[in-house]
């Protein structure tokens, strides 16, 4: 009878310790400082053109990983008026942020997804294809807050 009860009390504590570290990897370890080209932090594709261009941002911060196309995320500010990137760039009208880590928490997808829901935010499009079937996307909200991420596009993949 005792060793039912250390046999159950292990695979108690064994499960405890992998379901900590599956947490653990999936929260945390996957993600590092997203690195941003210095002038050339966030791009959007011009109305005229595929190249993106740079815009103007500041207190950019942002996290990637490598083991997924579609972990990036990015926050910044922008002095740009939102009539003066409608009318430059161009508007991304599938834009649904995806969820971040909580800890990144200076990027809410609902909040963001419920502004562009309501035309409070636009989202525009950054780059096109960054990886295969995915496409980075930017929302900037009227007071200059903006927010970057990767989604999945209706591209073919290969």
């Amino acid at each position: 009878m005792n060793a039912g009860k250390i046999a159950a009390g292990f695979i108690v504590i064994v499960s405890l310790i992998g379901g900590a570290v599956l947490y653990y990897t999936q929260v945390y370890a996957y993600y590092q400082p997203a690195v941003f080209q210095p002038g050339a932090e966030v791009l959007l594709t011009p109305l005229t053109g595929d190249a993106p261009e740079a815009i103007l941002v500041e207190d950019v911060t942002g996290i990637d990983g490598e083991s997924s196309p579609i972990r990036f995320r990015a926050c910044f500010t922008t002095p740009l008026s939102l009539a003066m990137l409608t009318e430059t760039y161009r508007i991304y009208d599938q834009a649904e942020p995806l969820n971040a880590p909580g800890w990144f928490d200076c990027f809410d997808a609902q909040a963001i997804g419920a502004a562009l829901e309501s035309g409070e935010a636009v989202g525009f499009l950054s780059q096109a294809d960054i990886h295969p079937g995915v496409d980075r996307v930017a929302a900037v909200f009227p007071d200059g807050r903006g927010y970057v991420w990767h989604q999945l596009n209706d591209s073919p993949k290969d």
